[in-house]
C-alpha cells in the first residue's frame, strides 16, 4: 500500500475530520459517510469541470483497504480520467491519517461519473475547453 496521495495535485479536493456521530456499531466510521464525502468532493470537482450543475450518475465498484477511526482527517483527492459530451468521469482517492501525524494511508478510492445538467434537471452540454 502506498503512503503518499496522488501526485500533481494542488491537495485535497475535500478534507473533513470523521466524528463519532459517524461510526457504526462497531466503532469504526461508517462506509456510507465516506462515501458520501467521495461524493461532495468529487462534485464539487465536478461542477468546476463542466462549468455548472452535475448529478452523480454512477459510481463504479469500491474497495475498503481499512477502517477510519474517529478522529481520523479524511481527504478526497479528485482526477479527471473523461470528459464526454455531457459527463465527466472523476477518479476519487480517499486517504485517512490519525490526528496528530504526518503519514497517511489510503482508505478507498472509486470511479465516479457525474452528468452535466440544467436548471430543468435535464442533460446539457459541457463547455468546449476553454469556455465557461
Amino acid at each position: 500500500m502506498t503512503h503518499r496521495p496522488p501526485e500533481g495535485l494542488d491537495g485535497p479536493h475535500l478534507r473533513t475530520v470523521a466524528m463519532p456521530r459517524d461510526t457504526n456499531p462497531s466503532g469504526d466510521i461508517f462506509g456510507g459517510w465516506t462515501l458520501s464525502q467521495m461524493d461532495l468532493a468529487g462534485g464539487t470537482f465536478a461542477a468546476q469541470v463542466a462549468g455548472g450543475r452535475v448529478a452523480t450518475v454512477s459510481i463504479q465498484a469500491m474497495e475498503f483497504l481499512r477502517p477510519v477511526a474517529v478522529g481520523d482527517e479524511v481527504s478526497c483527492y479528485c482526477t479527471l480520467v473523461k470528459s464526454g459530451e455531457t459527463s465527466v468521469t472523476i477518479r476519487i482517492e480517499t486517504w485517512a491519517k490519525a490526528r496528530g501525524t504526518q503519514q497517511g494511508e489510503k482508505v478507498t478510492e472509486g470511479t465516479f461519473t457525474f452528468v452535466a445538467i440544467d436548471e430543468h434537471g435535464k442533460p446539457r452540454a459541457l463547455p468546449k475547453s476553454g469556455e465557461e
